[in-house]
């Protein structure tokens, strides 16, 4: 189960299950947003048929996650919308593949 806001969460290591989940729930965050949606595609160059076998890969699922935690604005909206913790993208992004890289920001 994901830590929800105000609850006391192990902030350690997420395992990868839960890590896609947040992810998924990020690309549809992304998607019904028109604006959010054509940055995505932008970045991304992907295509629908690209975002559905990106919905399954959880490379694709991390990159989701990067461009989400490009904003903090957008980690806030995003957690409040969907009743999850602050830290809960960064930790799943952490448990996805290409997320052990350090952070230079």
């Amino acid at each position: 189960m994901l830590a929800q806001q105000g609850d006391a969460a192990d902030h350690s290591h997420m395992n990868r299950e839960s890590a896609e989940t947040v992810g998924l729930t990020a690309l549809g965050w992304i998607l019904v947003d028109a604006g959010r949606s054509a940055d995505f595609l932008r970045l991304s160059g992907a295509s629908a048929e690209d975002l559905r076998a990106g919905a399954s890969d959880p490379a694709f699922l991390g990159f989701v996650l990067d461009f989400l935690l490009q904003s903090d604005d957008a980690v806030i909206d995003f957690c409040d919308e969907n009743g999850l913790g602050y830290d809960i993208p960064a930790r799943a992004r952490r448990a996805l593949p290409g997320g052990d890289a350090p952070g230079w920001t």
